[in-house]
């Protein structure tokens, strides 16, 4: 999804809805609390630490992790969110309303650090151009050791 954080909650939530009713899907406060509480935290979740955080937030509510992780696909498949691949270790996902950035990954510790450069992307861009090649869209994810990781080395 290729927009920014200006898309407000109400908009995404009614994107949802329709989404829900095109797979004959019933619109439950379980699925609501899914998407709310990843439009409120701008973290990478795997589809575990989300569950625990929807359980924290919204104790009466009883949601199972099979609900997430059918709710993430259905976001997924619909590029409402997108998802980092961790190998063996499954998928960290985010919510898709972000401008786009690239990512660098800790390969010590996992944490996740976003970051935009305009000339990455125009450089990306010329590549493309002086290939032939149609750029529609691209993922770039950098792997190594954050700060922290290497101040403990």
């Amino acid at each position: 999804m290729k927009s920014n954080k200006s898309l407000s909650y109400e908009a995404l939530l009614e994107t949802f809805k329709s989404i829900l009713r095109s797979n004959h899907l019933k619109f439950t406060a379980q699925r609501e609390a899914i998407l709310r509480t990843l439009y409120e935290h701008p973290d990478h979740f795997t589809p575990e630490n989300l569950y625990l955080l929807v359980k924290e937030k919204y104790p009466d509510l009883n949601t199972g992790i099979t609900t997430v992780y059918r709710t993430l696909n259905l976001l997924e498949e619909n590029k409402l969110v997108t998802s980092l691949s961790f190998g063996t270790q499954g998928k960290k996902f985010e919510l898709g309303n972000k401008p786009h950035h690239d990512h660098m990954i800790c390969e010590v510790c996992g944490s996740i650090i976003e970051f935009e450069d305009p000339k990455i992307e125009a450089l990306q861009q010329a590549i493309a151009k002086a290939h032939g090649f149609k750029l529609t869209n691209h993922l770039m994810q950098l792997y190594g050791i954050c700060k922290k990781c290497q101040e403990k080395e």
